[in-house]
């Protein structure tokens, strides 16, 4: 796992995703967990006010198909005003006022 900076934060429903993703490959959650407690990042509670405005996003991505997930992790880029990484190039064409990074 790489780390993409000190001032970096995870929505905790992408945490989730993480971990399941990480399972599905075949790896062991106990190492995993050890692995994700060693990067010590913090983690952002998905509450109300968050689960409100990833919600708000769905009619601007609906037509790319974004995810919850994708926009629990885009609502949570525009709160804290932070960069978004991703793979998924569809993430370009929304239109949102946020530094978003490509990983490959």
């Amino acid at each position: 796992m790489q780390r993409a900076g000190p001032d970096g934060v995870v929505s905790a429903v992408n945490l989730s995703e993480v971990v399941s993703k990480l399972l599905d490959r075949g790896s062991n959650l106990d190492t995993i967990l050890a692995e994700l407690d060693s990067l010590a990042f913090p983690v952002a509670d998905f509450d109300d006010a968050r689960a409100r405005a990833a919600g708000a996003l769905r009619e601007q991505t609906r037509a790319r198909n974004i995810s919850f997930a994708d926009r629990a992790c885009l609502a949570l880029a525009i709160e804290t005003g932070l960069p978004v990484y991703t793979t998924d190039r569809a993430w370009n064409d929304l239109g949102l006022r946020l530094d978003i990074r490509q990983l490959r």
